[in-house]
């Protein structure tokens, strides 16, 4: 028996309604979401961190997710996993003629270019209307992956600034107009102007070729690895939060950096 097979019978056993495992089988396909999304994370938690045996372990746990879903729907009649596999197969050769059809070959921004257009193409197939510039977002991705994928289909048609000093301008702009609403002290006007200087910010990232989220999260854990440093500093010294005032603590910040 293959691995892929066995995972399979695997996951139909779990979801047996007359011996399976009763958590497995009360799932459906809204309760299991969240778990994909998370697993989807611990994946790009192993890479960043360069641990390929945790790649390994979360990639497996990502696999459950597809091989999980697949059983609920083929129990309802919809698809099954051979369904899947087949479909971003046909998906791939399709959208990489220059592969698979000796279609020319040009640089990765002619074959991004083209991937988009195959979508655009795939969609009208499939009787979804929305044909616009921004067509095919998904709505709940995270907020800073979404505004990025805007940003760049907006550009793709010529709607973006023309260098990133003109982005920082913008953010100058934002940045003037939220100190503005923070003065007004309306908390609706805040969160506005807020969302529009990140929103200029994401836009800067896209000029400079820098993935926003990926910048985040990496601003983020070295936050948190300067903080505990921190936190084993004050530890060292006999030293409590609350003794200390903002000047000293931020004195100490600056040691650690």
């Amino acid at each position: 028996m293959d691995s892929m097979t066995r995972l399979l019978e695997i996951m139909a056993a779990l979801r047996d309604p007359d011996s399976g495992c009763p958590w497995d089988i009360e799932q459906d396909f809204a309760s299991i979401a969240p778990y994909t999304i998370e697993e989807a994370y611990e994946v790009a938690d192993a890479i960043e961190r360069g641990n390929m045996d945790d790649l390994r372990g979360e990639l497996g746990d990502l696999l459950l997710q597809v091989v999980f879903h697949s059983q609920m729907a083929s129990e309802q009649g919809l698809f099954e996993f051979d369904d899947v596999a087949t479909a971003i197969s046909d998906k791939l050769k399709r959208r990489h003629p220059h592969v698979f059809a000796g279609e020319a070959t040009g640089n990765a921004d002619a074959q991004q270019r083209a991937w988009e257009q195959h979508k655009a193409a795939e969609r009208k197939v499939s009787g979804d209307t929305a044909t616009g510039a921004l067509a095919g977002l998904t709505p709940n991705l995270p907020a800073l992956t979404l505004a990025a994928k805007t940003s760049k289909k907006a550009a793709a048609v010529g709607f973006d600034w023309q260098h990133p000093g003109q982005v920082l301008d913008k953010i100058y702009e934002e940045l003037d107009e939220l100190a503005e609403a923070e003065e007004g002290g309306s908390q609706a006007a805040i969160a506005d102007e807020l969302g529009d200087v990140l929103l200029a910010v994401t836009n800067l990232a896209c000029h400079l070729k820098v993935d926003p989220e990926q910048a985040l999260r990496n601003a983020n854990r070295k936050f948190v690895n300067r903080f505990n440093s921190l936190e084993s500093l004050l530890d060292s010294n006999g030293e409590n939060w609350g003794e200390l005032s903002l000047e000293e603590l931020e004195e100490r910040w600056q040691r650690i950096k």
